[in-house]
């Protein structure tokens, strides 16, 4: 048995809103395209579960946050740069060249 990492992930909306809605269908074909069988997520609706928001400190939405594995990582915004939402929740790190980093200080 092959010990396969698995993205626990959650993406929060308010309400069906195009941002929200668009952010969704990006979230789904880049999970069904390169992490099948590997993912949960979860769809949290902020207006029907505010109390999730807060507890989470979720302060816009759509905000995608990567639960699992380690570390936590956030993304906000309509998730329609692929990479940047890859790169953002390290599941394309393997992949990248240090020159990716030289605008970034940290």
């Amino acid at each position: 048995m092959s010990a396969l990492k698995t993205y626990i992930l959650k993406l929060y909306v308010a309400g069906n809103t195009p941002n929200s809605m668009r952010a969704l269908k990006t979230l789904r074909d880049i999970l069904e395209t390169d992490f099948r069988g590997v993912y949960a997520l979860k769809v949290i609706d902020v207006l029907k579960n505010p109390q999730l928001a807060e507890e989470d400190k979720i302060l816009a939405t759509p905000t995608l946050a990567k639960i699992l594995p380690p570390p936590v990582r956030r993304i906000i915004g309509d998730l329609s740069d692929r990479e940047r939402v890859l790169i953002g929740l390290d599941l394309l790190y393997e992949e990248l060249s240090e020159e990716d980093f030289a605008g970034n200080s940290s």
